[in-house]
């Protein structure tokens, strides 16, 4: 006897996406008041909204991969699909930065028309975008100031503790350095990872020196600028190779990634061309191309804002453009992997790999 066949039930368009819904939740402020509604409000309405689905969409991929970072072994398989997610992150955002530009389709005095209907409704109490910060991890410390009030003031008390919830559990950055910690770079039996990449970075820095020295195109000024900021960046490779330094400026809050996990995301950076190590290099690169995409995010609407309305009081009682351009100066969550860039070397520089660890970071194959 064959299986019943599953039935399905008809589905109308209109009905799945909830168009009636959703197509009727454009309510303009000024078309309550005025006999002759501003023109441009239903565009300002549209791309909020816009941006509140894409939200939504963010809060799903993060919280998909949070789950998979937050198993106590996570599957290697669990790497390709995170890197993925996170890059479906990466292009929301891109689009949202674009959504600004027909934003600006609509001039300073075309939003002066309906901006008073406003007050004092403000972009910062937007719920899901702080969701979306707390769950990449930005800290509380961090934070600029709302009003001289914590981020979280102009919710009620149901949303405050969903967003407490999601800064007590573990974040997107704390999942990952979770996982750097655990992964097997940091020890290799008889091969010392950090001590070939000392010597390396020690041959580096003197034929970059000698380079200097005996250029004939740099004046003995400019030789000695150059040895400075040589010398600068050899410390800091100091500061982070060494255990005792890096934990110091850790405690004084320079640094947030600990010490093994940035050596681990440094051997990632540096030996990304070994087969095992494609996928954790991409999402380490994912990661960070997140952080800078929510930075432009932040320029731009920053940009967006004095051009809109100058210098003015923002709706939501901030400093407007003052307030912004702070966030997209200090509100990054990935900084440390930026700052691996610092640490890289050429090519043609890397310690040679023993051959059975070679083995060991390649598909090997074995045939019948």
């Amino acid at each position: 006897m064959s299986k019943e066949k599953k039935k399905y039930a008809t589905v109308h368009y209109n009905n799945y996406l909830g168009l009636d819904q959703l197509l009727s939740a454009q309510k303009p402020k000024s078309a309550e008041v005025d006999q002759t509604p501003a023109h441009d409000e239903m565009l300002f309405i549209i791309v909020h909204q816009a941006y509140e689905l894409w939200f939504k969409q963010v809060i799903h991929e993060l919280t998909s991969v949070l789950d998979l970072f937050r198993e106590k072994n996570i599957h290697p398989r669990s790497i390709g699909t995170a890197v993925s997610r996170l890059e479906r992150v990466v292009e929301i955002l891109n689009l949202l930065i674009q959504q600004i530009k027909i934003m600006e389709t609509m001039t300073p005095l075309d939003f002066l028309d309906f901006r008073n209907y406003l007050f004092p409704a403000s972009g910062f109490q937007s719920y899901q975008f702080r969701m979306v910060e707390n769950l990449l991890g930005l800290e509380d410390d961090h934070r600029i100031t709302y009003n001289g009030e914590s981020y979280d003031a102009v919710f009620d008390n149901r949303k405050r503790e969903k967003l407490k919830d999601a800064v007590d559990a573990t974040s997107l950055f704390e999942a990952v350095e979770n996982w750097l910690e655990r992964t097997p770079f940091l020890s290799f039996g008889d091969f010392d990872f950090l001590d070939a990449y000392r010597h390396a970075v020690d041959r580096m820095s003197e034929k970059e020196q000698k380079a200097i020295l005996e250029s004939n195109y740099l004046t003995d000024k400019e030789k000695d600028m150059r040895l400075k900021m040589l010398n600068g960046t050899s410390t800091y490779f100091y500061h982070v190779l060494n255990r005792e330094e890096h934990q110091k400026r850790q405690a004084e809050g320079n640094i947030r990634l600990n010490y093994e996990a940035t050596i681990a995301a440094l051997f990632i950076h540096l030996y990304r061309d070994e087969p095992i190590l494609h996928l954790p290099f991409r999402l380490l690169v994912t990661l960070t191309e997140i952080d800078e995409m929510l930075t432009t995010w932040r320029y731009r609407h920053a940009q967006m804002v004095m051009r809109m309305i100058g210098n003015k009081i923002g709706t939501g009682g901030s400093s407007g453009h003052a307030y912004l351009h702070k966030t997209a100066e200090k509100h990054h969550i990935f900084k440390d992997l930026h700052a691996i860039a610092t640490l890289l070397i050429p090519r043609s520089e890397l310690p040679d790999l023993p051959p059975h660890l070679k083995q060991q970071l390649d598909f090997n194959f074995k045939h019948p």
